[in-house]
């Protein structure tokens, strides 16, 4: 099966899945797995014991890859991006916020 304009997200149309589906789904892969961990610790992280976040990130890692086949057909990953911009402005002006306070 070919990977088409027509049934495939635009992150996986950038990432040449209909030349390079192999190479393509790695890097969507890679791409989803690191803005679900940016996503993950900025908006619900909490301070654990090393090995607690150890098993909760494997666990994130393993459960990326349902995600990124998803993401050849669905906007997995510019959700996930659209999702890091709001939590990282959310922190920017937390951040100030409290420190004009201060």
């Amino acid at each position: 099966m070919k990977a088409t304009g027509e049934d495939s997200s635009s992150m996986a149309l950038l990432l040449g899945i209909e030349h390079d589906p192999v190479r393509a789904f790695l890097l969507l892969y890679l791409i989803i797995t690191v803005l679900s961990i940016i996503v993950f610790k900025l908006g619900f992280a909490k301070k654990l014991p090393p090995l607690k976040s150890a098993v909760i990130y494997l666990f994130l890692i393993i459960g990326c890859m349902p995600l990124a086949f998803f993401g050849i057909g669905l906007p997995v990953a510019e959700g996930l991006i659209v999702a890091a911009l709001i939590l990282i402005i959310y922190k920017v002006r937390l951040y100030r916020s409290k420190r004009e306070n201060s």
